[in-house]
């Protein structure tokens, strides 16, 4: 029994999402570190991201029972199975978002604090509670969440907002429409029977190609920014720019495609593929030639 609490404890966090925010923060942190490591500030922001993110998933679970119990993907989750009661699922996650928050204010700067807080309440409350329920440009909103953590752990470092912040924001920010909308368009019956009113719910399918493809090619210029402006080598501008333009290409399929859904899952699997590039690219780019 005891493992199973622990368990769904774990679960609660969504780990495949608290990762890959965390991943994104401790790639901006190398970037702007640029060789030059702190590895207390390195771990501090980290544990610090961790838990704010990890608070954020679970008090976002603890939201969302109501829609996550119509979908699919969703109906297992702790949170609708009963496996955690409710208030102990809310004040599991109050206890991470204010140790999470607390270790980012003592430990790092008040950017990073500002910045960390700003992706919290964004995704909680403007994305999770209100937009994603009530409109067709919640992606819109959740992804400026989704683009804090790296915008976050670029700012441990550096301090300031600089063009470099900027760009990785943007890149994150850009990045989340097309590894969004693919799952969309493939799940869009459950999205519609939840009642969540997502681009291919709401405008087709094909209104989403659209979109998927607009904001693939606006994510590969903002990877190639970053060496416009300084920040990292010729050999990360090649490797970004090469699979960028594999993903522009597959993205282009998608126009054409008979099986819309296959395409979507395509699409998706290489947005995963294209995030955890460009954190290893992130990460070593600027002590590449």
């Amino acid at each position: 029994m005891w493992r199973e609490k622990i368990r769904a404890y774990y679960q609660l966090v969504k780990p495949g999402v608290m990762y890959g925010n965390v991943l994104t923060a401790v790639a901006g942190f190398f970037l702007a570190s640029a060789g030059d490591v702190d590895l207390h500030l390195l771990v501090q922001m980290t544990l610090g991201m961790t838990v704010l993110v990890s608070g954020a998933c679970v008090l976002n679970n603890y939201l969302d029972r109501d829609i996550d119990s119509k979908m699919e993907r969703t109906k297992k989750r702790p949170s609708v199975t009963g496996v955690i009661a409710p208030r102990h699922i809310l004040s599991y996650a109050i206890l991470l978002s204010v140790l999470g928050a607390v270790v980012l204010y003592v430990y790092t700067n008040v950017l990073t604090f500002v910045l960390g807080m700003i992706g919290y309440i964004t995704y909680v409350w403007l994305y999770g509670a209100w937009s994603k329920r009530q409109s067709v440009h919640g992606t819109a909103i959740g992804s400026v969440s989704g683009a804090m953590p790296i915008a976050a752990g670029y700012a441990s470092v550096s301090g300031v907002v600089d063009p470099g912040l900027v760009i990785v924001f943007l890149i994150l920010y850009f990045w989340q429409f097309p590894e969004f909308f693919s799952i969309a368009i493939y799940r869009r019956k459950e999205y519609k029977a939840a009642g969540i009113p997502v681009l291919p719910v709401v405008r087709g399918a094909d209104s989403a190609i659209k979109q998927i493809f607009v904001y693939t090619i606006l994510y590969v210029v903002a990877t190639l920014a970053l060496t416009v402006y300084g920040y990292t080598g010729w050999l990360y501008f090649v490797v970004m720019a090469v699979s960028g333009m594999y993903w522009i290409l597959l993205g282009s399929q998608g126009f054409s495609a008979s099986d819309k859904d296959a395409w979507a899952r395509k699409m998706f699997r290489f947005s995963m593929v294209a995030i955890l590039l460009l954190c290893l690219m992130l990460s070593v780019g600027p002590l590449l030639p």
